[in-house]
């Protein structure tokens, strides 16, 4: 039996180079789509992260600034006490940051793993799990270490 494949006179040696460069092109390929899949992800945590930041810092930095004016202002317009304007002030800004807080895990929810990169090295790994090794010659029980890039045509 030739070194040579049916259709033409490449080498066993030229074969398997030819095979782990296709391989080695696949597994870069995956890599790429596994970045950009994660890239896509990360920006849509971080703009749920960004709405939860901007949640948390309305809520503690407007509060002692906003809450004074605001309550001041609702006590001028309606004649109720201090405590009710203060308390309705207070419900307001939690409102809103209630809102933000959906915002951002309407945003988070969206963020999923990589499936097509998942699947894809999932077909790999099957499709390679059939691959078996070509058994190695021994002579008298001793393994002989045979040179497959060179063709004996």
């Amino acid at each position: 039996m030739s070194a040579a494949d049916d259709s033409g006179n490449r080498s066993l040696g030229q074969l398997v180079a030819t095979a782990t460069t296709e391989l080695s092109a696949l597994v870069h390929d995956e890599i790429a789509l596994a970045k950009a899949e994660i890239r896509q992800d990360v920006k849509r945590g971080a703009i749920g992260s960004g709405a939860f930041i901007a949640a948390g810092v309305l809520v503690l930095f407007s509060l002692p600034v906003l809450s004074f004016a605001l309550a001041y202002g609702f006590r001028a317009w309606t004649g109720l006490g201090l405590v009710w304007c203060f308390l309705i002030v207070g419900g307001l800004y939690w409102l809103l940051a209630a809102v933000l807080g959906l915002l951002a895990m309407a945003k988070l929810k969206k963020v999923k793993p990589p499936q097509k990169s998942i699947d894809s090295a999932k077909q790999t790994a099957a499709v390679l799990s059939y691959v078996k090794p070509h058994p190695r010659a021994t002579v008298d029980g001793h393994r002989v270490d045979v040179d497959v890039t060179r063709s004996t045509a």
